[in-house]
Order: C-alpha cells, then structure tokens, then sequence
C-alpha cells in the first residue's frame, strides 16, 4: 500500500516534469505528443521511474527517449528546485504502452465486429439494447 506523502509526492514529480518536459526542454528530438503518465518513487525517494507515453512514430519514440535521457541532469536539478525533499530522485525513464495496448484492443475489436456476419451483427445489437433496457 503506497503511503499518503508517497502518492503526493509521485503526483507532484509527475506534474513538475510534465511541465519542465513540455516548456522547459527545447530539443528538437522530443516529437510528437509526450505524456508523463505515471511516476513510482522508490520508498527510500532515491529513484524515480517515469512512465513516458509518445503518441507518433516509432522512431519519434526513441529519439523522444535518447533526449530525455540526454537531458535527465537538467530535469533532475530543476526537479530539485521544486521539491521539498533533501534530494531529488535519480531520474530512470520507462516507455508507457498502456494507450497503444489500449488503441491496439480497440482495432481489433473493431476489426472483430467488421468480420463478422451482418446477421450476427444485428444479434449483438439486439442483444446489447435488451441488456440496456433491462437496467
């Protein structure tokens, strides 16, 4: 179970380098859209994984990455300004898939519905408005 101070503070990381990332970091590397989805800090705020989503190209993916990495001693300095612990956490920067897992089950499923039979279709129709109707 996280601690209270534990999920503040990953919160307040998340926000920070969200901004720092989107205002702060002017390499042309960063493409695409970049979301700091999620940041675990260790129970000791030694080390902080920071889950990255990057909706572009896989390319745009990892040239995104090698500038974050390049640029994680100014992330973590101006982190260090902002927060109110004695140190700031050593920064390790992870890809977050969850959106294109998510878009991936999305297509499939759309993909699922246009293989199937038009009179199966309509079953699924029927049968999902009875359910709705029923609540």
């Amino acid at each position: 179970m996280l601690s209270r101070r534990l999920a503040r503070l990953n919160e307040q990381v998340r926000e920070d380098l969200a901004e720092l990332i989107t205002r702060e970091l002017k390499d042309p590397r960063i493409a695409g859209l970049v979301s700091v989805t999620a940041v675990e800090l260790s129970p000791d705020l030694r080390h902080a994984r920071i889950f990255i989503s990057v909706y572009g190209t896989e390319e745009q993916r990892r040239q995104t990455f090698a500038a974050l990495r390049s640029a994680t001693g100014f992330l973590r300095s101006q982190l260090a300004a902002r927060m109110t612990t004695r140190r700031a956490p050593e920064l390790h920067f992870v890809p977050d898939i969850s959106i294109e897992r998510g878009q991936r089950i999305l297509r499939l499923l759309h993909e699922i519905e246009h293989t199937m039979p038009p009179d199966q279709q309509a079953d699924e129709g029927e049968t999902d408005a009875g359910r709705s109707g029923q609540s």
